[in-house]
């Protein structure tokens, strides 16, 4: 079982960062220009004591920014295990998997640093994440973490939709989640084919799941060291 508690600021992800084709991460810095102007000036966020006079380290901030934060945190989530993945593959991993997931980890890679660079000074800090409970040599443990991580950021994503005011941030949510869909879909389908869409995530309608920031952190927050306060987004 592999104990790894790292900050996702440390300069061994610089490596990762670094191995992001320089034209996949060049289409969201495109993005980021504009964004990055709109979020200047902005107020950064702060500690928080109003929430029964506890102090987090991480407090997110009310409205569009505090959502783009939210977003921002699990992207850094992702980013910071599949980057463990491929640094120690699991036994038996095949090329084309090790491929895959090495394409998964530098999608969640760039949406990381979109984020960092668009919110600027304004970004939260770095999280440091636990990732005790994952077995890394082991492809059903990796698999299955992968799977969650993957259908609880489509489900969040999903939810946030709703308490975005910007369009403009919505579009990009929405070009976001879609890519968080396709990587749900294939984590899904080398765990078991044929399960990429199927009723644990897909309901009646033919609609997929969303869940609240706070139902989100209650599953997220098991691999989050930093305390964080969500009580200021919007819902």
């Amino acid at each position: 079982m592999s104990k790894i508690s790292p900050s996702v600021d440390q300069a061994d992800n610089a490596a990762s960062i670094s191995q992001v084709s320089r034209r996949k991460f060049l289409g969201y810095a495109g993005i980021t220009t504009g964004l990055a102007g709109v979020l200047l000036g902005t107020s950064s966020c702060n500690k928080d004591d109003d929430n029964n006079n506890k102090v987090y380290d991480v407090t997110l901030p009310a409205g569009d920014f505090g959502i783009l934060n939210y977003a921002y945190a699990l992207e850094q989530l992702e980013a910071a295990f599949y980057t463990q993945v491929i640094a120690t593959p699991y036994a038996g991993i095949t090329d084309n998997e090790k491929s895959l997931l090495t394409d998964i980890r530098d999608h969640e890679i760039a949406h990381r640093e979109f984020f960092k660079a668009a919110l600027g000074t304004n970004a939260i800090k770095g999280l440091e994440v636990n990732f005790a409970a994952v077995n890394f040599g082991s492809r059903d443990s990796v698999l299955a973490t992968a799977k969650a991580f993957e259908d609880l950021g489509v489900s969040a994503y999903n939810g946030a939709g709703k308490l975005i005011t910007n369009p403009d941030y919505l579009v990009l949510a929405g070009k976001i989640v879609s890519v968080e869909a396709r990587h749900a879909a294939l984590i899904r389908d080398l765990i078991s084919n044929g399960t990429f869409a199927d009723s644990t995530v897909i309901d009646a309608n033919g609609l997929d799941k969303s869940r609240t920031p706070s139902e989100v952190f209650a599953i997220a927050g098991a691999y989050i060291k930093t305390s964080i306060d969500i009580s200021k987004l919007p819902s």
